[in-house]
This record gives structure tokens, sequence and C-alpha cells, in this order.
């Protein structure tokens, strides 16, 4: 009966040994098309200016495991991220007008690690679905209007010792204008590129 426990718990334990928690930091840059403010600008009189952010700062957790007995780094990965995106912004000093966009996003991923046999790095694909949050606000007055829209992300990782990785990201958003009265108040389709720090354990 001992023995019979014993295997059983072994069995459980096995595939925890194949699993690996983590934590990443990313600062990155993508696609960003403020169109209404831009059209605002471009027909706008007075002394004016528009301020666009490319930039993007991101915090993720991931769980990665070798759930079919995949070799080496080949492993099936999740992972859930908070995306805080630089603001838009455009200014008329003449009128006083002012217009200020802020985004943030949260995607959900799935993807798969694969080990080519070259020490210490991996590659991975995957995709996922990201929801958006975008907020104008123009002098006393603000909308926010959020959405839900696909993506597709790959990249490289470089593992420097079990604790720690440095890795490169790509994204890319699709369909992620977000839209309020036929207004676009937030554009952040297509591609996105990333530096990114993580941290195993």
């Amino acid at each position: 009966m001992k023995k019979l426990m014993l295997i059983a718990a072994v069995s459980l334990l096995t595939p925890m040994a194949f699993a690996e928690f983590g934590l990443g930091v990313k600062l990155g840059a993508g696609q960003n098309d403020p169109k209404d403010m831009q059209a605002l600008f471009d027909t706008d009189s007075g002394n004016r200016e528009i301020t666009k952010s490319p930039a993007f700062f991101s915090l993720e957790g991931l769980y990665e495991d070798n759930l079919f007995g995949l070799e080496g780094a080949n492993k099936l990965g999740l992972k859930l991220g908070v995306d805080i995106y630089g603001q838009n912004e455009y200014k008329n000093h003449t009128s006083n007008k002012k217009i200020t966009e802020t985004t943030y996003a949260v995607p959900l991923s799935v993807y798969y690690k694969y080990d080519p046999g070259i020490k210490k790095f991996a590659f991975y694909g995957g995709a996922g679905a990201t929801f958006i949050s975008t907020k104008l606000e123009a002098n006393n007055d603000d909308e926010s209007k959020s959405k839900v829209f696909p993506h597709i992300i790959a990249g490289a990782e470089y593992r420097f010792s079990q604790l720690f990785a440095l890795g490169f990201d790509l994204k890319y958003n699709i369909s992620a204008k977000v839209e309020k009265n036929d207004e676009v108040i937030s554009d952040r389709s297509g591609f996105g590129g990333a530096l990114a720090a993580r941290f195993y354990f």
C-alpha cells in the first residue's frame, strides 16, 4: 500500500518538476495612430501641437509546462500582462484647447516555446486576445471606451541562468481601433516590439 501511495505521489509531482512560473518587465514601442486627433490638428487654426507616443511599458506573469513530455526548452505557455501606453496629446495654445488620450491593455496569450538546440536560446510563437481601454479627456469633459481584439506574438529568449532571461517580443494587434460615436479615440493596430527581462522560479 505504501509503495502504491509513493508511486501515485511521484506521478502527481513529476509534471510540476517541468513547470515554471515567471514574472516579466517589458519596454517597447508600437504603431500608434490617433486619427481624429491628427485630423483636428490638420484642420484647426492657431498655435497648435500634437504629441504622439509609440512607447509602452508592460508587466506580465507567465506559466510554462511541458505537459506532453516535450524535451529541453520545448514547452507550452500561458501569460497574462498589463500594457501601459504613452499618452497622445493635442494642444491649441491659442484657444487653450487640450485633448489627452490615455490607454492601457490586458493581453492574454497562449504560446509554444521551441528549443532549437542552440545553448540557452529559445524561440516562441502564439496568439491570444487583448482587452484595451482608452480614455479621451478634453478640458473638463472625458469619454471612455473599451474593446477586445485578437493578437499574434513571436519572440526569442536567451537564458542567462535558471532564474533570469532576456528576450525580444514581437506582437501584431489585429483591429485594435477603439471608436465611440463614430470617432476614433485610439488605434494601436499593427506591429509592436519590446525588450523583456524575465525572472523564473
